[in-house]
Protein backbone atom coordinates (compact mmCIF):
# COMPACT_ATOMS: atom_id res chain seq x y z
CA UNK A 1 0.00 0.00 0.00
CA UNK A 2 1.28 3.48 -0.78
CA UNK A 3 2.55 5.43 2.17
CA UNK A 4 0.85 8.78 2.98
CA UNK A 5 2.51 12.04 2.16
CA UNK A 6 4.11 13.67 5.20
CA UNK A 7 2.75 17.06 6.16
CA UNK A 8 5.11 20.03 6.63
CA UNK A 9 6.06 21.07 10.14
CA UNK A 10 3.74 24.06 10.15
CA UNK A 11 0.66 21.88 9.61
CA UNK A 12 -1.58 21.29 12.56
CA UNK A 13 -0.88 17.57 12.65
CA UNK A 14 2.17 15.97 11.08
CA UNK A 15 1.93 12.40 9.86
CA UNK A 16 4.39 9.56 10.07
CA UNK A 17 4.15 6.53 7.80
CA UNK A 18 4.34 3.13 9.38
CA UNK A 19 7.79 1.58 9.53
CA UNK A 20 7.96 -1.74 7.64
CA UNK A 21 10.63 -2.92 10.06
CA UNK A 22 8.27 -2.67 13.00
CA UNK A 23 4.97 -3.06 11.19
CA UNK A 24 5.13 -6.19 9.04
CA UNK A 25 1.56 -5.71 7.81
CA UNK A 26 2.50 -2.49 6.05
CA UNK A 27 -0.95 -1.07 6.85
CA UNK A 28 -1.24 2.70 7.05
CA UNK A 29 -1.49 3.49 10.76
CA UNK A 30 -0.76 7.18 10.90
CA UNK A 31 -0.05 8.48 14.42
CA UNK A 32 0.26 12.23 14.72
CA UNK A 33 2.98 14.17 16.47
CA UNK A 34 1.50 15.80 19.59
CA UNK A 35 4.20 18.49 19.62
CA UNK A 36 2.82 19.85 16.36
CA UNK A 37 -0.59 20.23 17.87
CA UNK A 38 -4.00 19.73 16.41
CA UNK A 39 -5.68 22.91 17.42
CA UNK A 40 -8.38 24.60 15.49
CA UNK A 41 -8.22 28.03 14.01
CA UNK A 42 -11.22 29.49 15.72
CA UNK A 43 -9.38 31.70 18.14
CA UNK A 44 -12.00 31.02 20.76
CA UNK A 45 -9.68 30.82 23.72
CA UNK A 46 -8.71 27.20 23.18
CA UNK A 47 -7.78 25.17 26.20
CA UNK A 48 -7.08 21.51 26.68
CA UNK A 49 -9.79 19.26 28.01
CA UNK A 50 -9.24 16.93 30.93
CA UNK A 51 -8.92 13.18 30.42
CA UNK A 52 -12.29 11.90 29.14
CA UNK A 53 -14.55 10.64 31.91
CA UNK A 54 -17.21 7.99 31.16
CA UNK A 55 -20.72 9.09 32.04
CA UNK A 56 -21.09 6.13 34.40
CA UNK A 57 -18.35 7.60 36.61
CA UNK A 58 -19.04 11.30 36.27
CA UNK A 59 -21.27 12.72 39.02
CA UNK A 60 -24.39 14.55 37.85
CA UNK A 61 -23.81 17.04 40.65
CA UNK A 62 -27.22 17.19 42.25
CA UNK A 63 -25.90 19.82 44.64
CA UNK A 64 -25.36 22.10 41.63
CA UNK A 65 -28.84 21.28 40.33
CA UNK A 66 -30.38 22.15 43.71
CA UNK A 67 -28.30 25.31 44.12
CA UNK A 68 -29.03 26.70 40.65
CA UNK A 69 -32.75 26.09 41.01
CA UNK A 70 -32.84 27.63 44.46
CA UNK A 71 -31.39 30.72 42.78
CA UNK A 72 -33.58 30.59 39.65
CA UNK A 73 -36.83 29.26 41.18
CA UNK A 74 -36.67 29.28 44.98
CA UNK A 75 -35.48 32.84 45.58
CA UNK A 76 -37.94 34.33 43.02
CA UNK A 77 -40.79 32.36 44.65
CA UNK A 78 -40.09 34.05 47.99
CA UNK A 79 -39.63 37.43 46.32
CA UNK A 80 -42.88 37.15 44.35
CA UNK A 81 -44.71 35.98 47.49
CA UNK A 82 -43.74 39.09 49.42
CA UNK A 83 -44.50 41.30 46.43
CA UNK A 84 -47.99 39.81 46.31
CA UNK A 85 -48.37 40.37 50.05
CA UNK A 86 -47.54 44.03 49.45
CA UNK A 87 -50.33 44.27 46.88
CA UNK A 88 -48.49 43.66 43.60
CA UNK A 89 -50.44 41.55 41.09
CA UNK A 90 -47.40 40.49 38.98
CA UNK A 91 -49.74 40.44 35.99
CA UNK A 92 -47.26 42.29 33.77
CA UNK A 93 -44.48 39.86 34.74
CA UNK A 94 -46.76 36.90 34.02
CA UNK A 95 -47.59 38.35 30.60
CA UNK A 96 -43.90 38.92 29.83
CA UNK A 97 -43.04 35.28 30.60
CA UNK A 98 -46.07 34.10 28.62
CA UNK A 99 -44.88 36.22 25.67
CA UNK A 100 -41.55 34.39 25.62
CA UNK A 101 -43.44 31.10 25.49
CA UNK A 102 -45.62 32.53 22.73
CA UNK A 103 -42.66 33.65 20.57
CA UNK A 104 -41.15 30.17 20.72
CA UNK A 105 -44.49 28.50 20.02
CA UNK A 106 -45.12 30.71 16.98
CA UNK A 107 -41.63 29.90 15.66
CA UNK A 108 -42.39 26.20 16.10
CA UNK A 109 -45.66 26.59 14.15
CA UNK A 110 -43.89 28.55 11.41
CA UNK A 111 -40.99 26.13 11.04
CA UNK A 112 -43.26 23.09 11.14
CA UNK A 113 -45.60 24.55 8.53
CA UNK A 114 -42.73 25.31 6.17
CA UNK A 115 -41.15 21.91 6.79
CA UNK A 116 -44.17 20.33 5.12
CA UNK A 117 -42.55 21.48 1.86
CA UNK A 118 -39.44 19.72 0.69
CA UNK A 119 -35.96 21.04 0.10
CA UNK A 120 -33.55 18.40 -1.10
CA UNK A 121 -31.21 17.36 -3.87
CA UNK A 122 -33.24 15.23 -6.23
CA UNK A 123 -34.88 15.03 -9.60
CA UNK A 124 -37.91 17.15 -10.39
CA UNK A 125 -41.21 15.36 -10.88
CA UNK A 126 -44.14 15.61 -13.25
CA UNK A 127 -47.39 17.09 -12.01
CA UNK A 128 -49.93 14.47 -10.96
CA UNK A 129 -53.15 15.91 -12.33
CA UNK A 130 -54.72 19.37 -12.23
CA UNK A 131 -55.04 19.55 -8.44
CA UNK A 132 -51.33 18.87 -8.02
CA UNK A 133 -50.49 21.52 -10.64
CA UNK A 134 -52.68 24.07 -8.80
CA UNK A 135 -51.17 23.11 -5.43
CA UNK A 136 -47.64 23.56 -6.74
CA UNK A 137 -48.57 26.92 -8.27
CA UNK A 138 -50.00 28.08 -4.92
CA UNK A 139 -46.84 26.99 -3.12
CA UNK A 140 -44.71 29.00 -5.52
CA UNK A 141 -47.00 32.01 -5.14
CA UNK A 142 -46.72 31.81 -1.34
CA UNK A 143 -42.94 31.36 -1.51
CA UNK A 144 -43.02 27.94 0.16
CA UNK A 145 -42.40 25.68 -2.83
CA UNK A 146 -39.10 24.44 -1.44
CA UNK A 147 -36.22 23.65 -3.75
CA UNK A 148 -35.05 20.74 -5.83
CA UNK A 149 -31.50 20.70 -7.09
CA UNK A 150 -31.13 19.08 -10.54
CA UNK A 151 -28.61 16.41 -11.34
CA UNK A 152 -25.01 17.55 -11.19
CA UNK A 153 -23.28 18.51 -14.41
CA UNK A 154 -19.92 17.04 -13.37
CA UNK A 155 -19.13 13.62 -11.89
CA UNK A 156 -18.76 13.38 -8.13
CA UNK A 157 -15.09 14.14 -7.35
CA UNK A 158 -12.82 12.12 -5.08
CA UNK A 159 -14.44 11.93 -1.65
CA UNK A 160 -13.26 11.24 1.90
CA UNK A 161 -15.03 10.21 5.07
CA UNK A 162 -13.44 11.11 8.41
CA UNK A 163 -14.83 8.94 11.20
CA UNK A 164 -13.92 10.44 14.59
CA UNK A 165 -13.73 8.08 17.56
CA UNK A 166 -12.63 7.93 21.17
CA UNK A 167 -11.69 4.29 20.75
CA UNK A 168 -12.14 3.04 24.33
CA UNK A 169 -15.73 4.17 24.13
CA UNK A 170 -16.47 3.07 20.57
CA UNK A 171 -14.47 -0.13 20.21
CA UNK A 172 -17.62 -2.25 20.47
CA UNK A 173 -19.35 -0.50 17.56
CA UNK A 174 -16.56 0.73 15.28
CA UNK A 175 -16.41 -2.37 13.08
CA UNK A 176 -20.14 -2.23 12.44
CA UNK A 177 -19.77 1.38 11.30
CA UNK A 178 -16.74 0.76 9.08
CA UNK A 179 -18.27 -2.34 7.52
CA UNK A 180 -21.47 -0.41 6.77
CA UNK A 181 -19.60 2.46 5.09
CA UNK A 182 -17.34 0.20 3.02
CA UNK A 183 -20.17 -2.10 1.97
CA UNK A 184 -22.89 0.52 1.37
CA UNK A 185 -21.56 3.89 0.18
CA UNK A 186 -21.26 4.21 -3.59
CA UNK A 187 -17.75 5.10 -4.72
CA UNK A 188 -17.15 8.10 -6.97
CA UNK A 189 -15.21 7.14 -10.08
CA UNK A 190 -12.46 9.56 -8.97
CA UNK A 191 -11.83 7.60 -5.77
CA UNK A 192 -12.94 7.21 -2.16
CA UNK A 193 -11.31 6.80 1.24
CA UNK A 194 -12.35 6.31 4.85
CA UNK A 195 -10.10 7.76 7.57
CA UNK A 196 -10.65 6.49 11.10
CA UNK A 197 -9.21 9.33 13.21
CA UNK A 198 -9.15 8.10 16.79
CA UNK A 199 -7.52 8.64 20.15
CA UNK A 200 -6.99 6.26 23.04
CA UNK A 201 -5.11 6.62 26.34
CA UNK A 202 -3.66 3.11 26.07
CA UNK A 203 -3.04 0.42 23.47
CA UNK A 204 -6.12 -1.70 22.87
CA UNK A 205 -6.45 -5.20 21.38
CA UNK A 206 -9.02 -3.83 18.95
CA UNK A 207 -6.24 -1.85 17.23
CA UNK A 208 -4.68 -5.11 16.02
CA UNK A 209 -8.06 -6.17 14.66
CA UNK A 210 -8.39 -2.81 12.92
CA UNK A 211 -4.98 -3.25 11.25
CA UNK A 212 -6.02 -6.65 9.91
CA UNK A 213 -9.33 -5.18 8.74
CA UNK A 214 -7.50 -2.32 6.97
CA UNK A 215 -5.25 -4.85 5.24
CA UNK A 216 -8.36 -6.37 3.65
CA UNK A 217 -9.85 -2.95 2.84
CA UNK A 218 -7.25 -0.64 1.25
CA UNK A 219 -9.71 2.29 1.19
CA UNK A 220 -9.49 2.42 5.00
CA UNK A 221 -6.76 4.48 6.67
CA UNK A 222 -6.14 4.26 10.41
CA UNK A 223 -5.05 7.49 12.08
CA UNK A 224 -4.19 7.32 15.78
CA UNK A 225 -4.00 10.93 17.01
CA UNK A 226 -1.42 10.94 19.78
CA UNK A 227 -2.05 13.43 22.57
CA UNK A 228 -5.61 14.15 21.44
CA UNK A 229 -8.16 14.95 24.13
CA UNK A 230 -11.07 15.91 21.91
CA UNK A 231 -13.06 15.10 18.81
CA UNK A 232 -11.88 18.40 17.31
CA UNK A 233 -8.23 17.31 17.42
CA UNK A 234 -9.10 13.97 15.83
CA UNK A 235 -10.95 15.71 13.02
CA UNK A 236 -8.17 18.22 12.41
CA UNK A 237 -5.67 15.38 12.08
CA UNK A 238 -8.00 13.66 9.61
CA UNK A 239 -8.41 16.84 7.58
CA UNK A 240 -4.63 17.04 7.16
CA UNK A 241 -4.41 13.64 5.47
CA UNK A 242 -7.74 13.62 3.59
CA UNK A 243 -7.35 13.71 -0.19
CA UNK A 244 -10.99 14.15 -1.24
CA UNK A 245 -12.53 17.25 -2.78
CA UNK A 246 -15.57 16.42 -0.64
CA UNK A 247 -14.96 15.56 3.03
CA UNK A 248 -17.76 13.94 4.99
CA UNK A 249 -17.67 13.99 8.80
CA UNK A 250 -19.10 11.08 10.77
CA UNK A 251 -19.30 10.06 14.41
CA UNK A 252 -18.36 6.47 15.17
CA UNK A 253 -21.98 5.29 15.44
CA UNK A 254 -23.23 6.80 12.15
CA UNK A 255 -24.37 4.74 9.17
CA UNK A 256 -24.66 7.02 6.10
CA UNK A 257 -26.78 6.22 3.00
CA UNK A 258 -25.41 4.78 -0.22
CA UNK A 259 -25.92 7.96 -2.28
CA UNK A 260 -24.72 10.46 0.34
CA UNK A 261 -21.89 11.92 -1.76
CA UNK A 262 -24.06 12.11 -4.88
CA UNK A 263 -26.76 14.08 -3.08
CA UNK A 264 -24.28 16.32 -1.30
CA UNK A 265 -22.41 17.05 -4.53
CA UNK A 266 -25.55 18.49 -6.14
CA UNK A 267 -25.42 21.28 -3.55
CA UNK A 268 -21.63 21.58 -3.33
CA UNK A 269 -21.26 21.86 -7.10
CA UNK A 270 -23.39 24.98 -6.89
CA UNK A 271 -22.90 27.82 -4.42
CA UNK A 272 -23.06 25.90 -1.14
CA UNK A 273 -20.01 24.89 0.89
CA UNK A 274 -21.49 22.60 3.55
CA UNK A 275 -24.42 20.18 3.40
CA UNK A 276 -25.94 18.91 6.63
CA UNK A 277 -27.83 15.66 6.27
CA UNK A 278 -30.56 14.20 8.41
CA UNK A 279 -29.76 12.13 11.48
CA UNK A 280 -32.26 9.56 12.74
CA UNK A 281 -32.12 7.24 15.73
CA UNK A 282 -31.32 3.62 14.98
CA UNK A 283 -32.00 2.16 18.47
CA UNK A 284 -35.27 4.01 18.97
CA UNK A 285 -37.09 0.83 19.97
CA UNK A 286 -34.83 0.04 22.92
CA UNK A 287 -36.80 1.80 25.67
CA UNK A 288 -39.06 4.76 26.40
CA UNK A 289 -36.18 7.27 26.39
CA UNK A 290 -34.82 6.19 23.01
CA UNK A 291 -38.34 6.32 21.54
CA UNK A 292 -38.71 9.90 22.74
CA UNK A 293 -35.28 10.89 21.44
CA UNK A 294 -36.17 9.24 18.13
CA UNK A 295 -39.18 11.53 17.71
CA UNK A 296 -37.15 14.51 18.97
CA UNK A 297 -34.54 13.92 16.25
CA UNK A 298 -37.27 13.76 13.63
CA UNK A 299 -38.43 17.16 14.91
CA UNK A 300 -34.86 18.52 14.77
CA UNK A 301 -33.63 17.10 11.46
CA UNK A 302 -36.92 16.57 9.67
CA UNK A 303 -38.55 19.87 10.68
CA UNK A 304 -36.33 22.56 12.22
CA UNK A 305 -33.17 22.24 10.11
CA UNK A 306 -34.84 22.08 6.68
CA UNK A 307 -37.26 24.86 7.66
CA UNK A 308 -34.29 27.04 8.59
CA UNK A 309 -32.92 26.55 5.09
CA UNK A 310 -36.27 27.48 3.59
CA UNK A 311 -36.85 30.53 5.79
CA UNK A 312 -33.52 32.34 5.64
CA UNK A 313 -31.23 30.08 3.60
CA UNK A 314 -28.99 29.17 6.53
CA UNK A 315 -28.24 26.01 8.48
CA UNK A 316 -25.80 24.50 10.96
CA UNK A 317 -23.32 21.67 10.69
CA UNK A 318 -24.52 19.26 13.36
CA UNK A 319 -21.26 17.42 14.02
CA UNK A 320 -21.95 14.34 11.91
CA UNK A 321 -23.40 13.42 8.52
CA UNK A 322 -22.10 16.74 7.21
CA UNK A 323 -20.35 17.16 3.85
CA UNK A 324 -17.85 19.96 3.25
CA UNK A 325 -15.94 21.36 0.34
CA UNK A 326 -12.40 20.39 1.27
CA UNK A 327 -11.14 23.95 0.82
CA UNK A 328 -13.80 25.37 3.15
CA UNK A 329 -13.13 22.72 5.79
CA UNK A 330 -9.36 23.23 5.71
CA UNK A 331 -9.85 26.96 6.19
CA UNK A 332 -12.40 26.50 8.99
CA UNK A 333 -11.08 23.47 10.89
CA UNK A 334 -12.24 22.69 14.44
CA UNK A 335 -11.38 24.38 17.72
CA UNK A 336 -11.01 22.02 20.69
CA UNK A 337 -11.53 25.01 22.99
CA UNK A 338 -15.29 24.77 22.38
CA UNK A 339 -17.48 22.06 23.86
CA UNK A 340 -19.57 22.03 20.67
CA UNK A 341 -16.88 22.28 18.03
CA UNK A 342 -19.52 21.77 15.33
CA UNK A 343 -21.54 24.89 16.22
CA UNK A 344 -18.33 26.88 16.55
CA UNK A 345 -17.21 25.73 13.10
CA UNK A 346 -20.66 26.52 11.68
CA UNK A 347 -20.51 30.03 13.09
CA UNK A 348 -17.03 30.76 11.76
CA UNK A 349 -17.88 29.30 8.37
CA UNK A 350 -20.97 31.50 8.03
CA UNK A 351 -19.07 34.58 9.23
CA UNK A 352 -16.41 33.85 6.61
CA UNK A 353 -19.06 33.85 3.90
CA UNK A 354 -19.50 30.10 3.42
CA UNK A 355 -23.03 28.79 2.85
CA UNK A 356 -24.61 25.85 4.68
CA UNK A 357 -27.74 24.00 3.59
CA UNK A 358 -29.79 21.26 5.25
CA UNK A 359 -30.87 18.31 3.08
CA UNK A 360 -33.13 15.90 4.91
CA UNK A 361 -32.90 13.32 2.12
CA UNK A 362 -29.31 12.41 3.16
CA UNK A 363 -30.29 10.10 6.00
CA UNK A 364 -27.74 8.69 8.43
CA UNK A 365 -28.66 6.60 11.46
CA UNK A 366 -27.06 6.92 14.90
CA UNK A 367 -27.43 5.64 18.47
CA UNK A 368 -29.29 7.55 21.19
CA UNK A 369 -28.36 7.55 24.88
CA UNK A 370 -30.19 4.73 26.59
CA UNK A 371 -30.37 6.15 30.11
CA UNK A 372 -31.02 9.47 31.79
CA UNK A 373 -27.46 9.91 33.08
CA UNK A 374 -25.99 9.70 29.57
CA UNK A 375 -28.69 12.02 28.22
CA UNK A 376 -27.98 14.52 31.02
CA UNK A 377 -24.31 14.86 30.18
CA UNK A 378 -24.92 14.95 26.44
CA UNK A 379 -27.48 17.74 26.70
CA UNK A 380 -25.49 19.67 29.30
CA UNK A 381 -22.50 19.64 26.97
CA UNK A 382 -24.69 20.84 24.11
CA UNK A 383 -26.15 23.63 26.26
CA UNK A 384 -22.77 24.73 27.55
CA UNK A 385 -21.31 24.62 24.06
CA UNK A 386 -24.10 26.77 22.61
CA UNK A 387 -23.53 29.26 25.44
CA UNK A 388 -19.82 29.44 24.58
CA UNK A 389 -20.65 30.10 20.93
CA UNK A 390 -23.25 32.73 21.87
CA UNK A 391 -20.82 34.65 24.05
CA UNK A 392 -18.10 34.46 21.41
CA UNK A 393 -19.99 35.15 18.16
CA UNK A 394 -23.35 36.87 18.75
CA UNK A 395 -21.96 40.36 18.21
CA UNK A 396 -19.94 39.12 15.22
CA UNK A 397 -23.15 37.91 13.58
CA UNK A 398 -24.66 41.37 13.87
CA UNK A 399 -21.52 43.05 12.53
CA UNK A 400 -21.11 40.60 9.65
CA UNK A 401 -21.46 41.88 6.10
CA UNK A 402 -21.81 38.30 4.84
CA UNK A 403 -25.32 37.86 6.29
CA UNK A 404 -28.54 39.67 5.46
CA UNK A 405 -30.89 41.11 8.09
CA UNK A 406 -33.16 38.05 8.16
CA UNK A 407 -30.22 35.74 8.79
CA UNK A 408 -28.90 38.01 11.55
CA UNK A 409 -32.30 38.03 13.24
CA UNK A 410 -32.60 34.27 12.94
CA UNK A 411 -29.15 33.67 14.39
CA UNK A 412 -30.03 36.01 17.25
CA UNK A 413 -33.00 33.73 17.87
CA UNK A 414 -30.74 30.65 17.74
CA UNK A 415 -28.07 32.13 20.01
CA UNK A 416 -28.99 35.04 22.32
CA UNK A 417 -32.70 34.24 22.61
CA UNK A 418 -31.90 30.57 23.14
CA UNK A 419 -29.81 31.41 26.21
CA UNK A 420 -32.43 33.74 27.68
CA UNK A 421 -35.26 31.26 27.19
CA UNK A 422 -34.55 28.75 30.04
CA UNK A 423 -34.15 31.16 32.99
CA UNK A 424 -37.06 33.33 31.81
CA UNK A 425 -39.54 30.53 31.12
CA UNK A 426 -38.72 28.80 34.40
CA UNK A 427 -40.15 31.90 36.12
CA UNK A 428 -43.61 30.50 35.43
CA UNK A 429 -43.01 28.12 38.36
CA UNK A 430 -42.39 30.80 41.06
CA UNK A 431 -45.17 32.99 39.61
CA UNK A 432 -47.73 30.18 40.01
CA UNK A 433 -46.20 28.93 43.27
CA UNK A 434 -46.38 32.38 44.89
CA UNK A 435 -50.00 32.70 43.79
CA UNK A 436 -50.76 29.32 45.30
CA UNK A 437 -49.08 30.35 48.57
CA UNK A 438 -51.21 33.50 48.77
CA UNK A 439 -54.60 32.12 47.72
CA UNK A 440 -54.25 28.46 48.58
CA UNK A 441 -55.31 27.56 45.04
CA UNK A 442 -54.64 28.47 41.42
CA UNK A 443 -57.68 30.22 39.89
CA UNK A 444 -59.25 28.39 36.95
CA UNK A 445 -59.99 31.62 35.12
CA UNK A 446 -57.35 33.99 33.77
CA UNK A 447 -56.89 36.98 31.47
CA UNK A 448 -57.63 36.17 27.83
CA UNK A 449 -54.02 36.85 26.80
CA UNK A 450 -52.68 34.28 29.25
CA UNK A 451 -55.27 31.75 28.07
CA UNK A 452 -54.41 32.29 24.40
CA UNK A 453 -50.65 32.06 24.98
CA UNK A 454 -51.12 28.89 27.04
CA UNK A 455 -53.27 27.25 24.36
CA UNK A 456 -50.86 28.15 21.53
CA UNK A 457 -47.84 27.02 23.57
CA UNK A 458 -49.41 23.70 24.51
CA UNK A 459 -50.56 23.11 20.91
CA UNK A 460 -47.16 23.83 19.33
CA UNK A 461 -45.54 20.62 20.56
CA UNK A 462 -48.24 18.27 19.23
CA UNK A 463 -48.33 20.17 15.91
CA UNK A 464 -44.57 19.87 15.46
CA UNK A 465 -44.83 16.20 16.40
CA UNK A 466 -47.53 15.63 13.78
CA UNK A 467 -45.39 17.25 11.07
CA UNK A 468 -42.34 15.29 12.22
CA UNK A 469 -44.30 12.03 12.01
CA UNK A 470 -45.51 12.93 8.52
CA UNK A 471 -41.94 13.71 7.39
CA UNK A 472 -40.30 10.89 9.35
CA UNK A 473 -37.82 8.63 7.60
CA UNK A 474 -39.25 5.71 9.58
CA UNK A 475 -42.60 6.73 10.96
CA UNK A 476 -43.09 6.05 14.67
CA UNK A 477 -46.24 4.31 15.80
CA UNK A 478 -49.24 6.47 16.66
CA UNK A 479 -48.80 5.49 20.29
CA UNK A 480 -45.17 6.67 20.30
CA UNK A 481 -46.20 9.96 18.67
CA UNK A 482 -48.95 10.37 21.26
CA UNK A 483 -46.48 9.65 24.07
CA UNK A 484 -44.10 12.29 22.75
CA UNK A 485 -46.85 14.88 22.27
CA UNK A 486 -47.76 14.48 25.95
CA UNK A 487 -44.15 14.17 27.07
CA UNK A 488 -42.62 17.09 25.16
CA UNK A 489 -43.81 19.89 27.50
CA UNK A 490 -42.22 18.25 30.54
CA UNK A 491 -39.16 17.28 28.50
CA UNK A 492 -38.65 20.95 27.60
CA UNK A 493 -38.78 21.85 31.29
CA UNK A 494 -36.09 19.23 32.03
CA UNK A 495 -33.91 20.56 29.19
CA UNK A 496 -34.37 24.08 30.57
CA UNK A 497 -33.18 22.84 33.96
CA UNK A 498 -30.12 21.29 32.29
CA UNK A 499 -29.45 24.58 30.50
CA UNK A 500 -29.49 26.49 33.78
CA UNK A 501 -26.97 24.06 35.27
CA UNK A 502 -24.84 24.44 32.12
CA UNK A 503 -24.78 28.22 32.63
CA UNK A 504 -23.59 27.71 36.20
CA UNK A 505 -20.93 25.20 35.10
CA UNK A 506 -19.71 27.64 32.47
CA UNK A 507 -19.40 30.36 35.11
CA UNK A 508 -17.41 27.92 37.27
CA UNK A 509 -15.25 26.98 34.23
CA UNK A 510 -16.20 23.30 34.40
CA UNK A 511 -15.52 21.83 30.97
CA UNK A 512 -14.92 18.12 31.61
CA UNK A 513 -15.25 15.90 28.56
CA UNK A 514 -17.85 13.32 29.65
CA UNK A 515 -18.35 10.53 27.11
CA UNK A 516 -21.39 8.29 26.85
CA UNK A 517 -20.34 4.95 28.23
CA UNK A 518 -20.65 1.79 26.14
CA UNK A 519 -19.52 -1.71 26.88
CA UNK A 520 -15.80 -1.72 27.72
CA UNK A 521 -13.15 -4.36 28.17
CA UNK A 522 -11.94 -5.42 31.60
CA UNK A 523 -8.52 -3.90 30.85
CA UNK A 524 -10.07 -0.51 30.16
CA UNK A 525 -12.13 -0.71 33.35
CA UNK A 526 -8.89 -1.33 35.24
CA UNK A 527 -7.37 1.74 33.58
CA UNK A 528 -10.45 3.79 34.53
CA UNK A 529 -10.01 2.77 38.14
CA UNK A 530 -6.47 4.11 38.11
CA UNK A 531 -7.23 7.35 36.22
Amino acid sequence: MAQPVKKPAQASAAVRASDPATDPTGIEVLPTDPELGGSGSGGGGSHARSVPVPSARAPIGWDNVIFTHIVIVGVPTILYYYLRLSGASLFELHCAVATVYLITALMIFWEASLALFRRFAGEGREFEGHFDRIAQWMKRALGVSGARVPSSTRPVPRSSFIVAAYLPNEQEIIFETLEHILATVRRPAAGFEVILAYNTPLDLPVEDELRRFAERNPELKLLRVEGSESKAENLNAGIDVATGEIIGILDADHHPPADCFERAWRWLEGHYDVVQGRNVIRNRGENFLTRMIGVEFECMYGVCHPARSLIVDTAIFGGSNGYWRAEALRRTRFDQGFMTEDIDASSRALLDGYKIVADRSIVSTELAPTNFRSLWFQRKRWSQGWLEVTLRYQRDFWRSKKLDLRQKLYWTYLLFYRELYPPITLQIIPIIASLLMIRGEVPLTAHWYLVVTAVITLASGPFQTAVAVKNAFVRPTLWTAFEYALFVFFYVIVKNMISVVAIYDHMMKRTDWVVTRREMTARLRDWEGQA
